[in-house]
């Protein structure tokens, strides 16, 4: 009929005479995304299932192009990455190429059998709710992946087994036949494989721009010409910079760009200014009236005001019809030249966080962290520091999500506060001062840098000779898209308990799915800032 179907956000629409489903229907989603495009996503992804059910039985004739064209199609399927119709066809029709490609006398068989025609997507949605809810967990915890894949593949790093996996993931969505016993352990499999992901992404990062330090980033916009480059790919960041050297073009950083100051082959570039803006999802009121353009590299983007439409660019899996798409030649010039007829502002901009801060800071990630664990051992056997707040992860425009400030504000001055991801923005602006000499937020980085709080538990885990379950320890995180999801899944792959979870619950986990990880990891859901402290702290 024409009409979407989506529930793969946070934000997800409440559907009326429903009895509280979630689910965006209709002709448009909460994120901006059109009907068509909804649609066109599907027919991506059932395109993808069947390029799996392909590859079943071909492995060892399988090009490493494939394994690229299925990170690239997961990926850009993840919310606020890709609304122009174009593109989608055209990379549909590139795995459906590839897909005839491994078996050319399938292609012309009119009697469907699996492997020679894409899934029907419809029967996902229309599945019963348990098993709906697993295969869903499946779909987006790779579709998360896959981000986090594509970022490190930019880089020239890939891993075979994380490939694979991929593949197999895909093709148990597809099998109408399975249940919870064959579904349930692959979505467990989907946090194992993240983690072996995330860890490849860190080393792709770290070998690349050295290990993050600790930065401190001013949100005051200089006088001269400037570019807002948004998203996660570092890479892109590189090359801008590398093009506007020596032009009198100042760089900043915007949403999860922010970590890229701590990177030491990024810090050495002079014209790396600082932060502008906040989260992701205050972009359409914060990029109004800049006299700058904005460089998105991956998500989060949001549909282009009129106001700012003509000084947007994207770049890699990001697209959006009538905008100006830097191709893979990375040729900045588009970028760089409306930079300059702009002008920037006439005098010093001083621009403050969310709580009215001037500047912040990031680079905490796990080598900064864990060459002090020393301080950080002794801190904790003294009493000085009593306990560890995990708060981070995806931001959003719902209201609820203020929770996360007022949660902060109320840790005790003998706690810090470890954070990542675009979360961070609710409070990373706030002088919370010092505990030990340390200070109580550090900013770990982007919500792909989550590797980082998972070696730094684990490695004080070891140092106490206990379960990270026992550290004084607690995870307080908030979601949004596909890449929560996964990092979730390999939290739960970890053995992690008594993970608390806002500002609301996945629409696409059933009741019985529930009530299986809060009976097994004791997972729940965020109540009141006060009464959580009280219960984390006990």
């Amino acid at each position: 009929m024409n009409k979407m179907f989506c529930y793969q956000c946070e934000q997800t629409a409440v559907l009326k005479d429903c009895n509280g489903c979630k689910g965006c229907m209709g002709m448009s989603g909460v994120c901006g995304k059109k009907a068509d495009t909804a649609l066109l996503q599907d027919e991506l992804t059932g395109a993808l299932i069947g390029l799996a059910r392909a590859i079943d039985g071909n492995e060892d004739i399988v090009t490493e192009n494939i394994y690229k064209l299925i990170i690239k199609g997961l990926f850009t399927a993840v919310t606020n990455v890709n609304f122009n119709n174009d593109t989608i066809k055209k990379l549909t029709d590139e795995i459906r190429l590839e897909k005839n490609r491994l078996i050319p006398r399938c292609g012309g068989c009119d009697s469907p059998c699996g492997r020679n025609d894409d899934y029907d997507m419809t029967k996902l949605w229309n599945a019963h709710e348990d098993i709906r809810s697993l295969k869903s967990l499946i779909l987006f915890g790779i579709r998360g992946m896959a981000a986090y894949a594509y970022h490190a593949m930019v880089l020239g790093f890939s891993d075979d087994e994380v490939n694979r996996f991929f593949c197999k993931a895909l093709f148990a969505v597809g099998m109408d036949d399975w249940g919870m016993d064959e579904l349930l352990p692959i979505v467990m499999e989907t946090g194992e494989k993240n983690l072996r992901c995330m860890e490849l992404l860190d080393k792709a990062n770290t070998h690349t721009y050295g290990h993050p330090v600790p930065t401190e980033v001013t949100l005051t916009v200089e006088k001269s010409p400037f570019i807002v480059i948004s998203g996660h790919d570092l890479y892109d960041l590189k090359q801008l910079l590398e093009q506007t050297k020596d032009k009198g073009i100042n760089i900043y950083t915007h949403g999860e760009m922010l970590p890229a100051h701590a990177y030491p082959e990024l810090k050495k570039y002079p014209h790396l200014k600082g932060n502008f803006g906040t989260a992701w999802q205050n972009q359409q009121k914060e990029f109004a009236h800049i006299p700058a353009p904005v460089l998105f590299t991956t998500n989060c983007l949001m549909p282009p005001k009129e106001s700012y439409f003509d000084r947007v660019f994207t770049t890699e899996v990001v697209s959006y019809p009538g905008i100006v798409h830097i191709g893979d030649d990375k040729d900045f010039s588009p970028v760089i030249e409306k930079a300059l007829e702009l002008g920037g502002y006439s005098e010093d901009r001083h621009f403050t966080g969310i709580n009215g801060g001037g500047r912040v800071i990031t680079g905490f990630g796990h080598n900064a962290v864990l060459s002090v664990s020393d301080k950080i051992v002794s801190a904790v056997k003294s009493g000085d520091i009593k306990h560890f707040f995990l708060v981070g992860g995806c931001d959003g425009a719902k209201t609820g999500r203020n929770y996360y400030t007022e949660f902060v504000k109320q840790t005790p001055s003998d706690t810090v506060v470890l954070t990542l991801a675009c979360g961070k923005y609710r409070f990373n602006d706030l002088d919370l001062g010092t505990a030990c000499g340390l200070p109580r937020i550090m900013d770990m980085g982007q919500c792909s840098d989550a590797y980082s709080a998972i070696k730094v538990a684990s490695a004080l885990a070891e140092v106490f000779d206990c379960d990270v379950n026992e550290l004084p320890l607690s995870m307080v995180l908030s979601w949004y898209e596909q890449k929560a999801v996964c990092i979730l899944l390999t939290l739960l792959h970890l053995g992690i308990k008594n993970i608390l979870l806002g500002p609301s619950l996945p629409a696409f986990i059933s009741p019985n799915v529930l009530s299986f990880l809060a009976e097994k990891y004791n997972i729940a859901p965020i109540s009141t800032p006060e009464e959580d402290m009280k219960k984390l702290l006990a």
